[in-house]
Parts: structure tokens; C-alpha cells; sequence
């Protein structure tokens, strides 16, 4: 129906990349570090726009209502993801922007005519990160109460009636478990059609099953790569129960700099040194994932990873959960060749500071990638 390229999440490149979090003070990062993102508009434009002229396929925001409380209480300030996907669509040309929406509090309607306006913004570079909601003290904001034991349940009926809306015909009716709904319709519907890519994270049996069943790609916890065989054996497992495959990205932590000294001395100031330990503990009272292994389900420690093994310390190096990327720019690429090479489709990466460090990475990293034939050139402007 249209002439316009597909979604880039849908490109060539063999590794793909996204800027996660940047719509959000602190990004991803617990650390009382005075340089720390502050999520101001104008920066998050400009960050954007060089990742979108570097060719990098997605824009990944996170809908938060209340912050992480601490002293440098990340998260705090934040911009409201579908309004923001809108305004970045209009000043990009080839990036696809997501926008995450927490179902409890968007009705399927509202979200189905949202994500349409974008993608016609977007001429078809919309997307959707759905979200089905877990930490209660968040919705208290909207007098929502968060049901654990149906909220993926309600969450795949929300996914059922929004995808059926962009597909667009004629007017339905909706008589389900949770939704009663009269002479649903949307128009315009979407530019992609049947409708925006879907994303969703999968830390527990229950999350991966919905997302076999709606998403077109899934986010992973992984901080070692040695967990990622198992991971994705699990997931393969949940999607053949519905025939179907499905791309799984992690998220990553960036700190690039000409050396690996550099880098580890600048992780360790921002992660150790600086730690937001009360921040920490509030996440940790407030989330427990629960992660899939060898046909096991064990207690995830989302704070642990090579800087933190055996050492009895916790770090603010990228949120509980991201992957560290730590070193020179020939680290970064091959750590990321070696993430390829686990069959994870992409990652995310967030910095301390995106606007000051993204430039390094652009320049330096991505044609080490490129070399490595992990990405192609990006595409030229028009």
C-alpha cells in the first residue's frame, strides 16, 4: 500500500542498534555523576538526529510516571512516550521511533489511532512497545490497580483489539474478558501494514508467552553471554508453541573511549564511585525478575556482572539488567560481534551522558562494525 522503505528494524544490517531510555533523565544510569543525562528536549533532538543520520534503526523510550526515588532519583523527569514519538518522527527521515505505552492506562482505541498518527508522521517508521505493567506504585498516579496474575491476559485482549483496528474494515464490536467495546473503528489506519512492528521484554515464562503470541521482537535480560544459549532455547521453545519466530535483542551500557584504561577508569568513577546505592535499593525492593534457565527458573541478579563477580560490590553501570560494553572503540565492536554471534538480533545502548559521548560511537565504533560485516553503510540522505 505504500512506497515508502520498510521499517528499519526490518533492514539489512546483521546487528542492530537502538538508543534506549534517552527520554528519561539518568538514561540508564544509577549514579549520583553530576555529568548524567538530564533529558532536555533539545538535547534529546540532537542526540536523535545523529543517530538517525548514522543509520542506527530505532528509537526506544521508556514510559515511566514516577522516578527511582534515591538521591539522584533517575527517571524523575521524563517525556511522555507517544507525544514524543510524534515530535521526533517529524525531525528524522530514516529511524523507526517507538513508543511505549503501559496498557492499563490506554485504551486499545486511543492506542490503535496514537500509533497510526506517528506512522503517518513517520511515512511508516512507527512502532510499538507494549507494556502490561509492574510496578504498582506507578499507576497509584492514575488510581490503577495492576492485577499480576491476569495483566498479561488483559494485556493480549488490548493487543487483539489494537491490532484489529489498524488493520482497518469494517466497524466490530468487542465482547471479551476485559473489554467490552462498541463499533470499534480507526481512521487513518497505519501506514505498515497490518500495522507498526510490536516489541515487548520477557523476563518470566508468562512475559515471553505474550510475546510469542503479539510481539515482533522480544528484549532479554543479558549480562553474560554465556546465559544467552539457554535464554534463547527458552524462547524458541514459547514462540513453537504458536509457529512463529521472533527477533530477541538485549540492552546495553556504553562507555567508549580511546583506551580501555580510559574507559574502565571513567566506569568505575561514574558506577562505584558515584553510585546512587539508594536508587539501587529502591529498584531491588520494588522488581524481582525471575529469568528461565536450563528448564529452571532461578532468581536473576540483575546487578552482577563481569565488574561485579566476585567482588561483593554492586555498580549504577547501566540499569540493573544492561549489558556492559566497557573499553576502546575495537572492544566495543568485537564485544558486540561476540553478542552477534549468540544469534541476539540487536541491542540497545544508552551512555551516560548521549549527546557528548554518541558522536565517539558513531565515528568510531560503528565502521569498526561495518569491517566486521555486522552493519552496512547507512543510507544516504535524500
Amino acid at each position: 500500500m505504500s512506497s515508502h522503505p520498510p521499517n528499519p528494524l526490518f533492514g539489512p544490517n546483521r546487528f542492530k542498534l537502538g538508543i534506549f531510555s534517552a527520554n528519561c533523565d539518568g538514561g540508564l544510569t544509577m549514579s549520583l555523576a553530576p555529568e548524567r543525562w538530564k533529558a532536555n528536549w533539545d538535547d534529546i533532538v540532537a542526540m536523535t538526529r545523529i543517530a538517525d543520520d548514522a543509520g542506527l534503526e530505532f528509537i526506544l523510550p521508556v514510559a515511566k510516571w514516577r522516578g527511582y526515588q534515591g538521591k539522584a532519583n533517575i527517571y524523575g523527569r521524563s517525556f511522555e512516550t507517544l507525544t514524543h514519538g510524534a515530535a521526533l518522527g517529524a525531525v528524522t527521515r530514516q529511524i523507526a521511533i517507538f513508543s511505549t505505552v503501559h496498557v492499563p492506562l490506554v485504551t486499545p482505541a486511543f492506542g490503535a489511532k496514537a500509533i497510526a498518527t506517528i506512522d503517518h508522521v513517520t511515512h511508516g517508521r512507527a512502532g510499538l512497545n507494549i507494556v502490561c505493567g509492574w510496578n504498582q506504585a506507578e499507576f497509584d498516579l492514575h488510581g490503577v490497580t495492576i492485577d499480576p496474575d491476569s495483566r498479561y491476559d488483559h494485556g493480549l485482549e488490548w493487543f487483539q483489539i489494537w491490532s484489529k483496528l489498524l488493520e482497518g474494515g469494517p466497524e466490530f464490536d468487542w465482547d471479551g474478558r476485559f473489554f467490552k467495546l462498541k463499533r470499534l473503528q480507526t481512521d487513518p489506519v497505519s501506514v505498515q501494514r497490518p500495522r507498526p512492528p510490536v516489541m515487548s521484554a520477557g523476563f518470566s515464562p508468562r512475559g515471553r508467552d505474550f510475546a510469542a503470541r503479539a510481539a515482533d521482537v522480544l528484549f532479554l535480560n543479558v549480562t553474560e553471554l554465556d546465559q544467552v544459549p539457554a535464554l534463547l532455547a527458552d524462547v524458541a521453545s514459547h514462540m513453537g508453541r504458536y509457529g512463529r519466530t521472533i527477533a530477541v535483542y538485549t540492552m546495553g551500557h556504553v562507555v567508549c573511549r580511546p583506551t580501555r584504561r580510559e574507559a574502565e577508569d571513567y566506569f568505575h568513577y561514574f558506577a562505584e564511585d558515584m553510585a546512587d546505592t539508594d536508587g539501587q535499593a529502591y529498584y531491588r525492593s520494588t522488581r524481582g525478575i525471575t529469568v528461565p534457565a536450563d528448564g529452571a527458573t532461578r532468581i536473576a541478579r540483575p546487578f552482577e556482572n563481569r565488574f561485579t563477580r566476585g567482588t561483593g560490590k554492586q555498580f549504577a553501570g547501566g540499569y540493573p539488567g544492561a549489558y556492559p560494553f566497557v573499553g576502546s572503540p575495537d572492544d566495543i565492536a568485537a564485544e558486540m560481534a561476540r553478542m552477534s554471534a549468540t544469534g541476539l538480533a540487536g541491542c540497545t545502548v544508552a551512555f551516560v551522558d548521549y549527546l557528548q559521548e554518541i558522536p565517539f560511537f558513531v565515528q568510531e565504533v560503528l565502521p569498526r562494525l561495518q569491517r566486521l560485516g555486522l552493519r552496512g553503510q547507512p543510507p544516504a540522505a535524500p
